[in-house]
């Protein structure tokens, strides 16, 4: 065995696991359900990385306070259910492009550390979130967006699967996970269980098959 070989890992790169795309796990909290209309509020991102034994788990969180842009509104039923107060003292929102440089930068070293050609949203719901990332994305008039424009991971879809459950929270108690409802509705909140989520189902998915090189591969 060669020294090169002793080295290399026992376990496939993150630029090897999906198409050459990084799983970054995104929540936004927003004035609405209209991403055409309704302001962007929140937004956290986390992107995925590998312990040492090669499992997913959850990375860095970035996270950003918006402030809502001009001609965006923002329906007070929305900040009822979030509890967002906009007037906060502590909120320290920002700019829409001040925000998105902020969770981009985070995003963009975690896709050249992994060697990743551009990263994936994964969500709850992951295009609710995708396309207000996007309209907020086309405001600003931002050029250096590393998410993928339309593809995602939809955390409904594997945890209807895996679970039975489509309810962000009842998804993350069936994978044996803790709940509290009194932080759910935060950006930050949401996205760490949906990272968790996410990276247990993916680590629970056969082995052999995700590091099998003949698996079929994605067309």
């Amino acid at each position: 065995m060669t020294q090169t070989d002793t080295a290399a890992p026992a376990f496939r790169r993150m630029s090897e696991r999906f198409r050459g795309y990084l799983p970054v796990v995104v929540d936004v909290e927003t004035g609405g359900f209209d991403w055409n209309r309704h302001a962007l509020l929140e937004i956290a991102a986390i992107p995925l990385e590998l312990d040492d034994a090669g499992e997913l788990v959850p990375g860095e969180v970035a996270s950003a306070h918006v402030i809502p842009a001009p001609g965006t509104e923002i329906d007070p039923k929305s900040l009822e259910v979030t509890g967002i107060d906009l007037d906060h003292p502590f909120r320290f929102a920002k700019p829409e492009r001040e925000a998105l440089d902020h969770i981009f930068a985070a995003v963009r070293e975690a896709v050249r550390r992994h060697e990743c050609q551009r990263a994936i949203l994964v969500g709850h719901n992951a295009h609710f979130d995708l396309h207000f990332l996007n309209a907020a994305v086309a405001r600003v008039g931002h050029k250096r967006n590393p998410f993928h424009p339309f593809s995602v991971f939809d955390t409904v879809t594997l945890a209807g699967v895996a679970y039975g459950q489509t309810v962000l929270a009842r998804a993350v108690r069936a994978a044996g996970l803790e709940w509290n409802s009194e932080e759910a509705h935060s950006a930050v909140y949401d996205t760490e269980r949906t990272a968790q989520v996410f990276c247990r189902i993916a680590n629970a998915w056969p082995r052999a098959m995700a590091e099998s090189p003949t698996a079929p591969q994605p067309l």
